[in-house]
């Protein structure tokens, strides 16, 4: 059974703030904020609790394999219907080892995998590298026509500048897929 690490906790506290208390994730960090005059067993206390709801959070936003399935079939059914025949990927899977895209398409045995690192991404921006991805049983290249499948999705455009966005604040480096 793996264990998670516990990660590291920064406790800020603030004068101004009077009884609520707070926590973010700020890269592998959790931040707690918390009134100045609590006491240490207070602050314990509260860590712990904020770490719990943290934690909770994060299970009930994890997207599985599954999930993503779903989703591939109801992008397919709204943009692709016209291409149903087509659009029947073998597997769609999260994975963790594409370090150079968002996400990949092999169109021969109709395997499809994501990229883990937009899970925690607004559903649409999901729902853009999966349609691009889908297009691909359609059309192999990025041809017009590939271009015409993935702009049905209407915030196609947003998606990309998102993800440019993102790469270019992370300093990825991305393929141009």
């Amino acid at each position: 059974m793996a264990r998670t690490r516990k990660p590291v906790v920064e406790v800020r506290r603030s004068q101004r703030r009077r009884r609520t208390v707070s926590a973010y994730r700020d890269g592998e960090r959790v931040v707690v904020l918390i009134p100045d005059r609590f006491s240490r067993a207070e602050e314990t206390e509260w860590v712990e609790r904020m770490l719990a709801r943290l934690a909770a959070r994060d299970e009930r936003i994890q997207r599985t394999d599954d999930e993503l399935l779903v989703r591939a079939r109801r992008l397919t059914t709204r943009y692709l219907s016209d291409h149903a025949d087509k659009v029947r990927p073998a597997s769609v899977r999260w994975v963790t080892n594409q370090n150079g895209r968002w996400g990949s398409c092999t169109p021969d045995d109709g395997t499809i995998r994501i990229s883990h690192r937009i899970q925690e991404m607004p559903d649409w921006v999901i729902d853009y590298v999966l349609l691009h991805e889908l297009s691909h049983l359609v059309v192999p290249s990025h041809n017009a026509t590939f271009w015409e499948l993935v702009n049905r999705f209407g915030k196609s455009e947003r998606a990309r500048g998102y993800l440019e966005g993102i790469s270019a604040a992370t300093g990825l480096v991305l393929a141009d897929d």
